[in-house]
């Protein structure tokens, strides 16, 4: 063998050891960090040990927890590309869902035909869907899921959601009254079904709410009062509503929309001196809640204090820049 192919052969051996050097000791961006603790004795493991899925799996839940998602997601894809487990492709596809839903579409539409069978990752699509705005799609797979597991309230409850982005509030309502069949205990659930039955006038409220205070023998949820109260200042008997508010505030000093509400019907009454009280307690409690500086503008507008009145819709604004209610009420009063 000549000279220059014994070079060639040395270097290329040359190579061949710096890969496997390099496949047996990190080269992830991710280095400093993984050397740190608590990674570094799965990182260690994974040194010794690079094609054990369940260290890289361990090491991502780890990362995630400690607010790395980054590194995280690299090593539950790692975990994914050694063995194509349900944990492990619903690892990747909540993190995608946080920063890249396109992203996270594409890996649960490839994930699902490796786990066709996998409730979760169905779920995980649906919701996928809603994070995108396609709430057509989100409905189709939600409603396949209810066919092969027609006892998931999740899944109600999200098909729920959607229906209510769609303005559809009859089916809506129906789809969680079979949630509540399903899982009556379920305090969320009772919340938003008798927030829906409020909303709507529907008598069912007050039912509902008295079987949550039944149940709460320690009187700690101020939450039935607060919905029963929005039901009688719908059907507009606002004395009845006023009370309820107020034993809703009872229970909890703190409950903010409570405060509104009341004195959103102190507003509808015309009582405007009581209702920029309420609306100024709330203040106390939170400044930075929008709804309060809003509402004591429009109590100041309807006494007459047009100047301050802008001030406080502009505050609203400020804190929100969503509110444009408030954007609007202000350039109303220039």
């Amino acid at each position: 063998m000549n000279k220059g192919a014994k070079i060639a052969i040395g270097f290329l051996m040359g190579l061949f050891l710096l890969s496997g050097c390099n496949n047996k000791e990190s080269s992830s961006p991710y280095d400093d960090i993984l050397k740190q603790q608590p990674f570094s004795s799965l990182t260690d493991s994974i040194k010794n040990d690079n094609s054990n899925n369940e260290l890289y799996f361990r090491r991502a839940v780890l990362l995630n927890k400690n607010n790395f998602p980054e590194p995280a997601l690299a090593d539950f894809q790692k975990a994914w590309s050694l063995k194509k487990e349900e944990k492990y492709a619903l690892g990747i596809s909540t993190l995608l869902l946080q920063s890249k839903p396109d992203s996270a579409l594409v890996f649960l539409s490839k994930a699902l035909k490796e786990l066709p069978g996998s409730y979760l990752l169905q779920l995980t699509l649906a919701r996928a869907y809603e994070v995108k705005n396609e709430t057509d799609n989100a409905l189709l797979v939600c409603d396949q899921i209810i066919h092969d597991h027609p006892q998931q309230v999740e899944v109600l409850k999200l098909k729920a959601d959607l229906l209510d982005k769609k303005e559809e509030t009859d089916s809506a309502i129906q789809v969680l009254e079979k949630a509540y069949q399903l899982a009556p205990f379920d305090i969320d659930l009772n919340y938003s079904l008798a927030f829906k039955y409020a909303e709507n006038k529907n008598p069912k409220t007050i039912s509902l709410c008295d079987s949550i205070i039944a149940k709460d023998s320690l009187h700690l949820h101020a939450e039935p009062y607060y919905y029963k109260g929005i039901y009688f200042s719908n059907i507009n008997n606002k004395a009845k509503a006023l009370s309820l508010f107020d034993e809703a505030i009872g229970h909890d000093y703190n409950f903010l929309n409570a405060y509104i509400e009341k004195g959103s019907a102190q507003y509808d009454q015309k009582k405007f001196a009581n209702a920029l009280k309420t609306f100024e307690l709330a203040n106390t409690i939170s400044p930075k809640f929008p709804d309060a500086w809003f509402w004591i503008g429009k109590c100041q507008e309807a006494l007459g204090d047009k100047e301050n009145a802008r001030i406080n819709y502009l505050k609203a604004y400020g804190l929100d820049q969503t509110f444009t209610d408030a954007k609007e009420a202000a350039d109303k009063l220039k």
